[in-house]
């Protein structure tokens, strides 16, 4: 009888403790970066452009891949001015020596926009 009464004391008090069970609040949800307007505007300039060429996002090609470039100017507060300047002047010396030809046709705003395009792509 005394087995008993301690097992179920045991059990009462494993029980009362919440056995370890998860959380119920609800995590905040992470926003979907396709959803951005400034990420769909940098999809369509990018598609319309040669960009392609050079760069992959997620491998080195002639230039280096967008998730790279993401890495290395993520949280800078001058990395869009200097890639939208990049974009419309070209450049070399970064990324190694294949010089990134220039797109002086295309407008600043746009320049930064694909810029922001291209920073939204870190991992």
């Amino acid at each position: 009888m005394k087995k008993v009464v301690f097992m179920a004391m045991v059990v009462a008090t494993l029980t009362s403790c919440g056995g370890g069970g998860g959380s119920t609040e609800e995590k905040p949800k992470v926003a979907d970066v396709t959803e951005d307007p400034v990420y769909k505007k940098g999809v369509e300039i990018v598609a319309g452009s040669d960009c392609f060429t050079c760069h992959k996002i997620d491998e080195k090609n002639i230039g280096p891949a967008w998730r790279d470039v993401a890495a290395k100017y993520a949280g800078q507060d001058t990395a869009v001015k200097y890639l939208a300047h990049k974009i419309i002047n070209g450049g070399s010396g970064v990324w190694g020596q294949v010089p990134m030809a220039a797109h002086p046709t295309l407008s600043e705003d746009d320049a930064e926009t694909v810029a922001k395009y291209v920073l939204m792509l870190k991992k």
